[in-house]
């Protein structure tokens, strides 16, 4: 059997055209394919395809996250109506500000819903106890309602626990003005849209203004919430952001050993993979224009639905929080700019077999 003995993923076929395919992957392209296919034993309950299959196609690949991609589209071509439960994929926790609510709030969900649609989504973060406590721990430093039915305001509602502890502004009973909640939803966004940054330095201004006043309690009691607010944002991971605006670059092995292969989710989509061999003998362009020939060419259209922004999220959410994960990831900085020196650095180090240094991660 002339396969080669290297990951693949593979689609069995057979003669007929209504036969159900076999698509799986492998580390090892010709070791399954021999037990696959291979003459069956006496009373093994090995799966075994001999004689059922007519033609084998596959594509290599040079990682477990190519792999998977590539698992993903297939699965998708050859089984549109059930390939979700085949691939197991978890949808991602995120964090989503609903602000088509005339009263938003925010909440963890794993759904992302329409793209056009006014709401914000956040994250992915590691788990869901992890975006619980972070949304939780988030929303005690505002003032929106945590509440999860629609507001009818009425000064007769009694109102909630958040309101009698001074946490909610209780548009529930006209507590406020619709224009006082909404000034607050906007320091939520903001909060949540700068990776906290807005917060920190409200306060920070507010410490500076009363330590020049000299009223140094006061000033010290903001520093402590200055203090618990980095505490707070210190449990979100690098990839957790406003997801509209996640982009990010994915470097990961080659099956040629000089070169690298990229992928690049923008836009809620993952695209690629694209090779760019690093090690050119007489090249006529250096590899950081390669790379960012590559990385420009991967640049998304932005028209998938939220649905494959979900699975394609989860793809990538699996891929970056593994313990032990193979490859690189550079993101880009919250001004959308991304570095295509620090995805040379990073495609330099996987062709070398090198490992990231951690203070070269990006922020």
């Amino acid at each position: 059997m002339q396969f080669p003995a290297a990951p693949a993923v593979f689609v069995l076929r057979g003669a007929e055209e209504s036969a159900e395919p076999y698509v799986s992957k492998s580390a090892n392209l010709r070791r399954r394919l021999q037990r696959l296919l291979s003459p069956p034993e006496s009373q093994s309950k090995r799966l075994n395809l001999r004689g059922r299959v007519a033609t084998i196609e596959y594509e290599l690949s040079g990682s477990d996250f190519e792999s998977t991609l590539l698992l993903y589209r297939a699965l998708r071509k050859e089984f549109p109506e059930g390939y979700q439960k085949r691939l197991r994929l978890r949808p991602a926790p995120l964090v989503r500000l609903n602000l088509e609510n005339e009263y938003p709030r925010a909440y963890v969900t794993t759904r992302i819903g329409k793209m056009s649609g006014r709401s914000l989504y956040y994250g992915p973060f590691r788990s869901r106890a992890v975006a619980d406590k972070f949304l939780n721990d988030s929303l005690d430093l505002f003032k929106m309602r945590r509440c999860t039915f629609d507001l009818s305001p009425d000064p007769a509602f009694p109102g909630c626990v958040y309101s009698e502890m001074k946490m909610c502004l209780a548009p529930c009973f006209k507590g406020c003005t619709d224009e006082a909640y909404g000034a607050e939803v906007a320091r939520v966004q903001a909060y949540f849209d700068s990776d906290g940054q807005s917060l920190v330095q409200e306060l920070e201004t507010e410490r500076e203004r009363l330590s020049a006043g000299l009223d140094f309690e006061a000033a010290a009691a903001q520093h402590a919430k200055i203090t618990k607010v980095k505490s707070i944002l210190s449990i979100c991971d690098d990839i957790c952001r406003r997801l509209d605006r996640l982009d990010a670059v994915i470097v990961q092995p080659s099956t040629d050993a000089r070169a690298v292969v990229l992928f690049r989710f923008h836009k809620g989509g993952l695209t690629g993979p694209a090779m760019v061999v690093m090690e050119v003998e007489n090249p006529t362009e250096p590899p950081e224009m390669r790379l960012r020939n590559a990385v420009d060419s991967m640049a998304a259209s932005g028209n998938l639905s939220s649905q494959r922004f979900g699975e394609e999220l989860a793809i990538l959410k699996r891929w970056y929080y593994r313990t032990h994960k193979v490859g690189e990831i550079v993101l880009a900085r919250a001004d959308g700019d991304l570095s295509i020196r620090k995805v040379v650095n990073a495609a330099g180090r996987v062709v070398k077999g090198e490992k990231q240094p951690v203070a070269s991660a990006e922020s």
